[in-house]
């Protein structure tokens, strides 16, 4: 008995030694070992060395459905789990995908923009909280005009994203006016307030622009008060910016740093020219095999459109899907394996939610309490953890350009010009509804300086 426990005692110290090597904070060193030890207890007779990669994701998938546990709390169970099988340097370690487990498990916030955007029309009334900043007493003071503007972006069905800006630019702006009523202001306060985020606050021109934005929106539609011809003030310069674009062997580098869920999903980035979100609200349904197409449902200015689907791709995808399934019907087993639908269709359909159809592509590595409806559900996969593995993979690729999950898509537009498709089926492909902005991708095929060549290459 007393050799066991030594025994054992030698397995902790030398884990312990491990995980420090890894960098792993002392402080967190026995959290560590709580989810090792907890992770054994699971198979009482079976010897570490022994397990496989389908007990560790078996396990993971089955922790990731107690919603008791927070995100982090459940990512340092995966890096504990992780480290346990690398210091065993067991011979499957690198088939499980242990990005999925650890980046993947953020719960989606009662303000993500895909939760936002499709709750109801008119938002509640925040609750009475004491004011802890110069903001949240704007908030408070300025309830009802909030409120209406709220209502009436959400009734125009504005994205989410454009709603939290007004509000932000609003509140800034009541600042301004030191936290007088807006109905008491006019055309002198916008355009000092414009003036002044020109000149002291030095803003981009964009900046600018939705500030004003914001502003006219607030007098014209929410009180009724339309403005007055602002005149001329200063305006913020608007620098003429080009897309950061890969070169084709700048993305074979980036994606052969890439693996599992990750390196699928920043693949089809490239390949179809999706945006960040369009990718990650895929559903099940808005995939086609046969025509090797998908369909971007509700993307940016809510227009749904179609993309290729790459024929690299598509077992990977088919393989990946038949996972989701498989998990899907195991939530379903244990009472679970609801999905968010979009506006009405929950009351309309009111068994759609648990159809297959209607699940996500790339689900949440864990479930998580709807912050809406208070009911247990599957989110699809946090931003967050494709724009920290892109990053990641950058590094590791060596890549000396600032990448992040939009370079892929203005490298998909900027690829599709050099191989010599027209203008405008580009156009069509990336959703853009004036050609103009499109045009920005024509730079690259000047291969720089305009075509010049340079006189110190004709020496």
């Amino acid at each position: 008995m007393e050799h066991d426990k030594s025994k054992a005692q030698r397995f902790w110290d030398r884990y312990i030694e491990y995980l420090m090597k890894q960098g792993v904070k002392e402080k967190s060193l026995r959290w560590y070992v709580k989810w090792v030890e907890q992770y054994i207890a699971a198979f009482p007779d079976k010897r570490l060395v022994r397990h496989t990669q389908e007990e560790v994701s078996e396990y993971l998938t089955n922790l990731g459905r107690n919603t008791r546990l927070k995100d982090w709390q459940f990512s340092q169970a995966a890096y504990a789990i992780q480290n346990l099988f690398k210091f065993l340097n067991v011979p499957w370690l690198d088939e499980v995908d242990w990005n999925y487990w650890k980046n993947f498990s953020k719960s989606l916030s009662p303000q993500h923009h895909t939760l936002a955007r499709e709750s109801v029309t008119t938002p509640p009334q925040p609750p009475e909280l004491k004011p802890s900043s110069a903001y949240d007493r704007v908030k408070q003071a300025h309830c009802d005009v909030l409120t209406s503007l709220r209502a009436e972006i959400r009734r125009r069905s504005y994205s989410i994203r454009t709603e939290e800006a007004y509000v932000q630019w609003i509140c800034r702006f009541i600042l301004f006016i030191d936290n007088r009523d807006p109905r008491l202001a006019g055309a002198p306060e916008v355009v000092s307030f414009l003036q002044n985020l020109a000149v002291r606050g030095n803003v981009a021109a964009s900046t600018q622009n939705q500030a004003l934005n914001a502003l006219v929106f607030l007098y014209h539609q929410i009180l009724q008060q339309p403005l007055e011809a602002l005149g001329e003030f200063e305006r913020a310069k608007r620098p003429k910016r080009l897309p950061v674009v890969l070169t084709r062997s700048e993305v074979m580098r980036l994606l052969d740093k890439m693996e599992g869920t990750s390196r699928l999903m920043a693949a089809l980035l490239y390949g179809t020219g999706m945006r960040l979100m369009d990718c990650l609200r895929l559903r099940i349904q808005d995939v086609d095999f046969e025509y090797n197409q998908i369909l971007i449902r509700d993307g940016k200015g809510r227009k749904d459109r179609v993309v290729p689907l790459p024929k690299r791709l598509a077992q990977t995808l088919k393989d990946h899907m038949e996972r989701a399934r498989l998990l899907h019907a195991q939530d379903l087993q244990q009472g679970f394996g609801e999905v968010f639908l979009p506006n009405a269709l929950a009351r309309k359909y009111p068994n759609a939610a648990k159809e297959w159809i209607w699940q996500y592509v790339f689900p949440s590595s864990r479930l998580s309490v709807d912050p809406r409806s208070g009911k247990t559900r599957r989110h699809h996969v946090h931003e967050n953890g494709l724009q920290k593995a892109i990053k990641t993979a950058a590094g590791a690729a060596n890549l000396t350009k600032k990448v992040n999950c939009h370079s892929l898509r203005h490298s998909f537009a900027t690829h599709l010009l050099e191989t010599g498709y027209d203008i405008r089926t580009v156009q069509e492909l990336l959703g853009h509804a004036d050609v103009s902005t499109t045009m920005i991708y024509t730079h690259v095929l000047n291969r720089g300086g305009h075509g010049v060549v340079s006189p110190l290459d004709r020496l």
